[in-house]
């Protein structure tokens, strides 16, 4: 058996991957088919046959005014991009409502800009409380950039179980993809929503730049942080942004990045967000390299994909995913 079988096995038996391990390095350098084969066996053993499906909507856009050089809706890019204040409830119990008609288990509401308060929280508080109201069965989830301790408990009096907070990329990295914001603020947020009472998403872009090891260190913090859910974007270069002309990531790549992830995080929902876009089969591969979540639907300012063709995709798998409800 090789070493990233073997290691595999530690993993499933009860090691966790540590700062400092010599073997990290066979996450970066070892046999891709090897490493796939270990993480989808750590997937099964730990996880199980079960897919966490969560959709997004993008309920206030543009004008945000951090930095972010990887972002379409900031406002120091000239992306183009739709420009509009927060949305009303009725808006939201509608793709609410069509989202848990097609089987999905999470729904969030996602805004630009660094925070909410004000009249536009007084409305999120509304649209949370409204939908759980209306579709108690579906888990609700918010992101809203760096909210008060106060505001989130009244998002969670309101039926908000998860927060989702990116950290992005390494504290190494980070000030390269950010200014606006520190790194601190963002370990702040995730301290926050858990004093809230909530689960905590958070995970980051890939193919901005990083190094294999700023991978690692990220996905060392996450476990650290024992984050339940955490998303991998890989970059989808926007123009006008300041990486509009990074090279895109090989498929090969998102493939290693998704097995490490697994490694180091042997029990959290490993979530596909953006990039499935780069594999012809709407991603089924992501899925045997350690993957037990994805976004589904439409992403924030990129198109995803199709929630039936995703069913389609993973029932044929052999994945369980969460009914559709009877009548629909």
């Amino acid at each position: 058996m090789s070493d990233l079988l073997n290691l595999a096995n530690e993993v499933i038996s009860g090691r966790r991957m540590k700062d400092g391990d010599p073997e990290l390095s066979w996450l970066i350098t070892g046999d891709l088919d090897e490493l796939m084969q270990g993480a989808d066996r750590v997937r099964s053993e730990l996880c199980g046959d079960r897919v966490d499906l969560c959709s997004i909507i993008n309920g206030r856009g543009g004008k945000c005014s951090e930095n972010c050089k990887f972002c379409a809706q900031s406002a120091h890019h000239h992306t183009h991009c739709d420009e509009y204040g927060f949305l009303d409830t009725e808006t939201f119990l509608k793709d609410c409502g069509r989202m848990a008609a097609q089987g999905v288990d999470r729904y969030s509401i996602v805004t630009a800009g660094r925070t909410m308060a004000g009249a536009d929280l007084e409305k999120a508080i509304e649209s949370y409380r409204a939908m759980h109201e209306r579709y108690p069965e579906m888990i609700l989830c918010a992101s809203h950039g760096l909210v008060t301790e106060e505001g989130l408990r009244r998002m969670v009096e309101a039926g908000v179980t998860m927060y989702h907070t990116n950290v992005e990329t390494s504290r190494r990295f980070f000030p390269e993809i950010c200014t606006t914001h520190t790194y601190d603020d963002k370990m702040e947020q995730i301290r926050r929503a858990k004093a809230a009472g909530m689960t905590v998403c958070s995970g980051g872009i890939l193919g901005m730049g990083e190094t294999w090891q700023d991978r690692i260190d990220m996905a060392l913090l996450l476990a650290e942080l024992e984050i339940t859910s955490i998303p991998l974007n890989f970059l989808i270069p926007v123009p006008g942004t300041p990486l509009e002309n990074r090279p895109r990531l090989t498929p090969d790549e998102i493939l290693r990045i998704v097995a490490l992830f697994r490694y180091i995080n042997p029990t959290a929902y490993i979530r596909i967000a953006a990039g499935r876009s780069y594999f012809e089969d709407g991603g089924e591969v992501l899925f045997r390299a350690g993957a037990n979540a994805t976004l589904t639907g439409d992403m924030l300012t990129t198109v995803g994909n199709n929630t039936a063709q995703d069913r389609e995709m993973l029932t044929h798998m052999g994945r369980e995913i969460k009914p559709v409800p009877a009548g629909d």
